[in-house]
């Protein structure tokens, strides 16, 4: 007899776990062959093997896990941080980037078996070290950040981008940084754009490192000045807040980093639609930006709508491509180029890595660069010019 709860009600009795040998009963088969079909061993028929199956997910039989953890010497936990918002724990779930990039690596890991535990960004160490897990994902270290060193140190594979090529433990997947920013950039001077001003975050990521050098590498190459504006914050506001700097040829206007009295972002500027830069005067012809590329990660309705206060007609005064994984750019108007980095591949990759060092044993250096994609739309292309709207791969080099 069950006893009573504090709240009058009665305690209810834990439902029997459901056993291997009770699934084989109820299939009419042996707990061999039952064993066989649920993990995918044995030479048995499909409809064995579909029958066994099927009768487990109804019976809601579930295998012991601590069982297979002694049997296989692992916890099939998988750490996942997002390096690059240390300082910014919420944010980086807002980003269509990284939210793809999270949902794709634990739906990835989970059909190879392992479960993602999502640790917060700056995690010390004291908040992991107890938890058993096999292998931990950084995306976008920052390059002060010690969770790289920490897992390293504690015996810990880490999967991560290209900045940690060559350390032992370390295995890696990114993109062909300097290529994909020449691809867009390539493409907004084919569509006649000879003031491109680039707007990324101020940030140590490898990713963005390489991408102020590709930017500055392109600009002298083609003998153009550097237009950059730096993004202080990650977030919506942040970054069109640097948008306007740029559309109003605005001080931060360059190639140096700039100090902090001088980023995009300090201080709210007014909402007004007044082009006249910090030191009151009106942009000429010459200061305005004929061609954005957005690095840094915002609404692109927003960005389009940035541009609109500030007298821009896109694609006719300006030309835009957003780095972006953000599906409203397809539906704006007009509709956005995007520069895609591939999150699900990037995602799939790095998976197989896992797969390759935990269960195979591999341990030479793994490193795969992922192809990005230039989505080509309405904003980056000029009336009476050729273009070739579509899905343009940017072609990675293989490693080295």
């Amino acid at each position: 007899m069950t006893s009573g709860s504090r709240h009058g009600g009665q305690h209810s009795e834990p439902t029997p776990r459901v056993r291997l040998v009770d699934v084989a009963r109820e299939a009419g088969l042996s707990k061999t062959t039952v064993s066989a079909a649920l993990n995918g061993t044995g030479r048995l028929s499909p409809a064995v093997r579909e029958k066994a199956r099927e009768t487990a997910r109804r019976m809601g039989y579930r295998p012991n896990a601590t069982a297979r953890q002694l049997r296989a010497g692992r916890a099939k936990l998988i750490g996942f941080v997002v390096g690059e918002a240390v300082d910014a724990d919420s944010v980086f779930l807002e980003s269509p980037y990284f939210a793809r990039l999270t949902g794709a690596t634990a739906a990835t890991a989970l059909r190879r078996g392992y479960a993602m535990v999502l640790l917060p960004t700056g995690s010390l160490q004291s908040e992991w070290a107890d938890l058993p897990l096999d292998a931990v994902v950084v995306t976008d270290p920052d390059a002060d950040d010690r969770i790289v060193d920490d897992v390293l140190a504690a015996g810990i594979p880490v999967f991560s981008d290209r900045s940690v090529e060559g350390r032992p433990g370390a295995y890696w997947v990114d993109v062909d940084t300097s290529e994909a920013v020449r691809t867009a950039l390539d493409h907004l001077r084919e569509q006649g754009a000879r003031r491109p001003v680039l707007v990324v975050p101020d940030s140590t990521t490898r990713f963005h490192a390489e991408v102020f050098a590709a930017h500055r590498e392109w600009c002298a190459e083609h003998d153009l000045p550097e237009r950059v504006v730096r993004v202080g914050e990650p977030g919506n506001g942040p970054v069109v807040r640097a948008v306007e700097t740029a559309l109003a040829g605005g001080p931060t206007a360059g190639g140096d980093r700039p100090d902090s009295g001088d980023r995009a972002d300090s201080g709210d500027r007014p909402d007004n639609g007044d082009r006249s830069d910090a030191g009151g005067r009106q942009p000429d012809a010459g200061d305005r930006p004929d061609a954005l590329l957005v690095v840094a990660e915002a609404s692109p309705p927003l960005i389009l709508e940035a541009a609109r206060r500030h007298g821009y007609a896109v694609p006719d005064d300006l030309l835009l491509v957003c780095v972006s994984e953000d599906v409203t750019a397809e539906h704006t108007a007009p509709p956005v180029t995007t520069l895609s980095l591939r999150p699900e591949a990037i995602a799939e990759a790095g998976i197989e890595h896992l797969v390759a060092v935990l269960e195979h044993g591999l341990r030479q250096p793994l490193g795969t660069l992922v192809p990005t994609r230039l989505d080509i739309r309405v904003s980056s292309v000029r009336r009476g010019r050729p273009a070739h709207p579509g899905q343009t791969e940017c072609t990675s080099r293989p490693p080295t």
